[in-house]
């Protein structure tokens, strides 16, 4: 990927952006594909009450089974992850039950009723939106919550919540913090694909709800004659005057480092237009190498706990975890500090949605009523090659406002 960065693309270098992008799509897609989110029904209340004296039954739908490597090592770190947390689970009693659900609905579906069957009293998983938004249809039924670990807020509501960190949260820590450093009038830079056009409208959603204005949206096809052709759009409305920030979604993996690359030869950097991003700027780990990423902002968990929890995963079980575990150990280890508590609504919409939130690998975070989270951020940027936070993560519920 950092040949991207470093040199004027050729056909086979065309040839590799776009398989990167189509594989990087795959994955976000994993999370995020566009459905119709089920009725909340009037804000009806889900979730059975328990015996906080009793083990809580949890069902994890993993994405195991499909052969995939990947999926393969995301589900292993799902399992052990929510394995860790129901060990951890002091004063509470979990019992974790794991079904392999594949990548498919049907499969997701027939995972969730078995583990209904069983006795589950609250579901994790599935990974992929359309499972979630099938499960949860499923699961109403037998009044039981659904906590996804997709990040598409498309599938959020009535019985189902999204544990992955969504666009929408994101944008909203990113603006925010650049409408208070006098960043008010971004330009959004979007891929023409399913997750550019959900991380852009996430951004102007933002933009509205921060008191900032939108200054224009430039969307562009996922390939090197796209990113060409839009780029001098891109630089003239960046040096037109009316610009503070270009805010872009650059969703797949060698979007980004191209992008950039070709609008720095332009004359569009930070910090004189500032350069923001809905995805990670400093992974993999080359890219804070790269110049033209230096001084952009983008936003990331709190990297404390999250580093522990990597260490000691990668000490019991003898590789990284996937960056997707965490929501695995965050989801068990929620149901446990609200059953220990001695809550008998602890899986009920009302006690999942407590306003105080729940301390995560990743910082804090706390569910909403509407199935969305709100996850604590760091904005960062990366300075002399190296990962700098600008405003660390927040540290209560406090500082999500309302």
């Amino acid at each position: 990927m950092s040949a991207f960065a470093t040199t004027r693309p050729g056909r086979g270098l065309g040839r590799a952006l776009l398989k990167a992008a189509a594989v990087a799509s795959a994955l976000f897609l994993a999370a995020c594909d566009t459905t119709e989110a089920i009725s909340q029904a009037g804000g009806r209340e889900f979730g059975p009450l328990i015996d906080p004296a009793q083990p809580v039954r949890v069902a994890l739908l993993a994405p195991g089974g499909t052969g995939s490597q990947d999926l393969e090592w995301l589900a292993r770190s799902l399992k052990n992850a929510a394995r860790m947390a129901a060990a951890d689970a002091q004063g509470a009693a979990i019992d974790l039950r794991i079904y392999d659900a594949g990548a498919s609905t049907e499969a997701a579906v027939a995972q969730a009723n078995a583990a209904a069957d069983a006795g589950a009293q609250i579901i994790l998983g599935p990974l992929f939106a359309e499972g979630a938004n099938a499960v949860g249809n499923a699961m109403a039924a037998r009044n039981i919550n659904v906590l996804t670990f997709s990040n598409n807020t498309q599938v959020a509501g009535g019985n189902v919540f999204i544990l992955g960190n969504s666009f929408a949260n994101i944008a909203d820590r990113l603006v925010g913090y650049g409408a208070r450093q006098g960043k008010r009038n971004l330009l959004v830079v979007a891929e023409d694909d399913i997750a550019g056009q959900l991380g852009g409208r996430a951004i102007e959603t933002a933009i509205a709800r921060n008191g900032a204005r939108l200054a224009g949206r430039i969307n562009h096809p996922v390939s090197i004659s796209g990113i060409d052709s839009v780029v001098p759009r891109v630089a003239q409305a960046a040096q037109s005057g009316r610009v503070d920030a270009v805010f872009m979604t650059a969703n797949n993996q060698a979007v980004l480092p191209y992008l950039t690359e070709q609008l720095a030869r332009a004359g569009v950097r930070s910090p004189v237009t500032q350069m923001m991003g809905l995805t990670r700027w400093d992974q993999p780990a080359d890219r804070l190498r790269m110049p033209q990423l230096a001084e952009g902002w983008f936003a990331i968990p709190d990297q404390t706990l999250q580093r522990q929890f990597e260490a000691r995963y990668a000490q019991s079980h003898g590789e990284a975890p996937h960056q997707l575990a965490s929501l695995a150990y965050d989801g068990v280890a929620a149901i446990a500090s609200l059953a220990r508590d001695g809550r008998r609504n602890a899986l009920t919409t009302t006690g999942l949605t407590q306003r105080s939130g729940f301390a995560g690998v990743g910082g804090i975070f706390r569910l909403q009523r509407d199935g969305t989270i709100q996850r604590g951020m760091a904005v960062a940027t990366i300075r002399d090659g190296q990962l700098v936070i600008l405003d660390p993560a927040q540290r209560t519920t406090r500082g999500f406002g309302s």
